[in-house]
């Protein structure tokens, strides 16, 4: 065993040389990455794992991993837990990325698995283990762990998954947002929540194409939302609202008339927008008045002068979070008022609108919808039924108004004079088409309900 003899704390020698010591630290963590980067391009995944237990738990020497052990140790004696499982999530991310790019998927599964079956608390005589099982227990207790079960959570099949895994795709999007997390975390949140989406878009037009087909639920496949039979409603619904009206472009018509706006003459508009053709008198009414007070005082030193697109995206993303949550930890004020109306498709549509005038503001959203997955988790299933269903209707819009994905109503029974009213869209049917772009041309894939 290295090393079993550690400082309690830095010493004078340290404190002096904490310039040196910080560079130590940064060596010994590349000296740790290049190992793992090595050994994943190299050998198998069953061999790559055992190497990661013996360096970062068991911190046992063998023949090939000596320079990583020395640098372990390094990291171990300079007494810094902060930058231990900085070197930690790292080397996850390095892994989990270079096995998910060779399709090597259990393996991501069985990593995280490891430190789920940790017996942290057996003794040791050990005080270099011992600090390192400790850090290794903060670790599991941590935010980070959190983080990496996401990646895990793809590849597990459960007999009832919990509720919050069919948003995944944008618990991960605070990951890949934050700029001090490493870029290998980064690259693996952001490539398996755009994965998750299309899987999500993808399921949801196969079972869109076939659930009036009249096929038995045996051959039927997955529903990927929660909604049950009423998922078919809803998408005829969203979808219902056509021709120049529609939302698509009622949007493009507002970003062409405030075009160079003066800002505040815009944030004026900005509210009829928002408000236009919703028929709740409740819920319009508390949207108006919260809105129009916040966006009073909202950027004031900017009143005389004409919209950019930075003034756009910064306006678009405060709006997102006084419909959403405001400190990133519990929901609005306002989200409550407007949620306790009833209809959660409402405010879905208001959000929609929203990324509808700034595309670049759907990532800020994502990371809010995170938030409030992440505060409702605390509560039980049965309580969150509601908030559940927001969850759902939302997916489901933006599948709908995705890039690569367009969805059509075909009537299949006489003509009414009012083809959204009460029955009557029961006369439609839906066709989702996906749209291929390839360098050459745009093609598109057709599956028809039946």
């Amino acid at each position: 065993m290295i090393g079993d003899v550690l400082p309690n704390a830095p010493n004078t020698e340290t404190i002096v040389n904490l310039n040196k010591s910080k560079r130590t630290i940064q060596q010994s963590q590349e000296i740790i990455y290049r190992f793992l980067i090595d050994s994943v391009k190299n050998w198998s995944p069953e061999t790559v794992l055992l190497e990661f237990q013996r360096l970062f738990i068991y911190y046992e020497a063998d023949t090939v991993n000596s320079d990583a052990l020395l640098a372990m140790s390094d990291l171990i004696f300079a007494n810094n837990e902060e930058e231990f499982i900085s070197t930690l999530k790292r080397s996850c991310y390095i892994l989990i990325n270079n096995w998910d790019a060779g399709r090597h998927y259990t393996y991501i599964s069985d990593l995280v698995q490891i430190f789920a079956s940790l017996r942290i608390n057996k003794k040791t005589l050990s005080p270099t283990l011992s600090r390192l099982r400790l850090w290794l227990s903060s670790f599991v207790e941590s935010e980070y762990y959190q983080q990496l079960k996401l990646f895990a959570s793809k590849y597990e099949e459960q007999d009832k998954p919990h509720w919050s895994q069919r948003y995944t795709s944008y618990l991960l999007v605070p990951q890949y947002v934050d700029l001090n997390n490493p870029v290998e975390q980064r690259e693996a949140a952001r490539a398996l929540s755009q994965q998750l989406k299309d899987r999500f878009k993808f399921e949801l037009a196969m079972y869109t194409a076939r659930s009036q087909s009249g096929l038995t639920k045996e051959k039927m496949p997955k529903n990927p939302t929660g909604l049950g039979d009423e998922v078919l409603r809803l998408i005829k619904t969203i979808v219902a609202k056509r021709g120049p009206f529609s939302y698509l472009n009622l949007a493009n018509i507002f970003v062409k008339q405030t075009e160079k706006m003066l800002y505040q003459d815009f944030k004026l508009s900005l509210q009829k927008y928002l408000l236009f053709s919703f028929e709740n008198k409740n819920f319009v009414h508390i949207l108006k008045t919260q809105l129009a007070e916040k966006l009073e005082t909202l950027y004031e030193d900017y009143h005389e002068e004409s919209l950019d697109d930075a003034l756009l995206l910064r306006t678009s993303n405060k709006v997102i979070e006084y419909l959403t949550t405001e400190n990133q930890r519990q929901p609005s004020q306002l989200f409550i008022l407007l949620m306790s109306q009833g209809n959660p498709l409402t405010l879905v549509i208001v959000l929609l609108k929203i990324v509808l005038i700034c595309k670049n503001s759907r990532t800020h959203l994502e990371k809010c919808i995170a938030f409030l997955i992440q505060y409702y988790l605390q509560f039980p299933e049965e309580e969150c039924q509601w908030i559940i269903s927001f969850f759902d209707i939302f997916s489901i819009t933006f599948a709908i108004y995705a890039d690569n994905v367009q969805y059509n109503l075909i009537r299949i029974k006489e003509k009414t004079s009012d083809a959204t009213a009460n029955g009557e869209i029961e006369t439609y049917r839906v066709f989702s088409q996906q749209k291929i772009k390839t360098d050459l041309e745009v093609t598109t894939e057709e599956q028809q309900l039946p």
